[in-house]
């Protein structure tokens, strides 16, 4: 390779090195925000799915339209992932659930959350019943209500759906994501012990459960059962919906500030490797130049 060709490398990799530290600088700022409401909305989404475990032997819960199992229907899937790549493996991890649930070779549709995820749908000519993008970092409840509003649409009419699951990253720390699948319809009691063992922080003063999650609690409702549960119920698939959404930009954020970390020291390292080379090749371009004049002086001597 000519010195011309090793010093633009050079010069070029430098430049990348400093965009990558520039997107780690974004992403770091945009990880704290994404993490701090994940954690604070934990305790809230734990206490919500707590009022349900409390009531789900309930006559008037075991017997509502979102809680009965079905034994026909297809799935609708719904998939969250990010409007952006540079993020390690946070999205090609979700998609990897969907291509396995794909080969499983059960009918279902998609709900897909985020760019990557509507790609990937008409790339494999999945069914698609709706695609939401650009969701912003500050996601809120009111962002998911559409979303929902379309899951209970759609799961309300009876042989056409028999289940709605949720796939997305779940955030365990900065190094570390892990994809899940969550049922969300029919609401499941099973699933909710599940799912509020996963959300409880594992330190802090809302690592302990005061109420054990099976402990059956007797509750006079007012004005009746239907009435409640007809409200309490959507709320509650709200709340799932809307921690899935957190737990997804905190993994994003996180993953892609770690990318990028990586991608800088990276450039550093190869930048270090050609600066070496180019002083070797030009190390060796003098001497064989010194080499050609002291060669040339003793021809004109003899």
């Amino acid at each position: 390779m000519a010195l011309k060709q090793i010093k633009n490398k050079i010069i070029s990799t430098k430049k990348t090195g400093k965009v990558t530290k520039a997107m780690e600088a974004v992403s770091a700022v945009k990880m704290r925000k994404s993490q701090e409401r994940a954690f604070l909305c934990r305790p809230y989404v734990h206490a919500a799915l707590r009022i349900l475990s409390r009531v789900a032997q309930s006559e008037a819960v075991t017997t509502h339209p979102l809680v009965v199992k079905r034994e026909t229907g297809k799935t609708l899937l719904v998939v969250v992932t990010s409007d952006k790549g540079l993020a390690g493996s946070v999205n090609s991890a979700v998609l990897k659930k969907v291509e396995k649930f794909k080969a499983s070779g059960e009918d279902f549709a998609m709900i897909a959350v985020g760019r990557k995820a509507v790609e990937f749908a008409l790339r494999e000519k999945i069914e698609l019943l709706g695609e939401y993008t650009n969701v912003h970092d500050e996601v809120t409840i009111e962002d998911v209500k559409e979303i929902v509003t379309k899951i209970q649409t759609a799961f309300a009419e009876v042989g056409v759906y028999k289940k709605v699951e949720i796939i997305y990253q779940n955030f365990l720390s900065t190094f570390e994501q892990e994809a899940t699948m969550r049922k969300v319809l029919p609401l499941d009691t099973a699933e909710v012990h599940f799912m509020m063992r996963g959300i409880r922080p594992r330190h802090g003063k809302f690592s302990e459960d005061t109420v054990p999650a099976d402990k059956m609690i007797d509750h006079t409702i007012e004005p009746s059962a239907e009435v409640v549960f007809n409200t309490l119920i959507p709320q509650l698939i709200e709340i799932i919906v809307f921690h899935a959404f957190l737990e997804s930009k905190a993994s994003e954020h996180s993953a892609r500030m770690v990318a990028m970390k990586n991608a800088t020291d990276k450039s550093k390292e190869v930048a270090k490797f050609l600066t070496l080379k180019f002083n070797k090749a030009r190390q060796a371009a003098i001497t064989a130049e010194v080499a050609e004049i002291t060669g040339g002086m003793e021809a004109m001597k003899k």
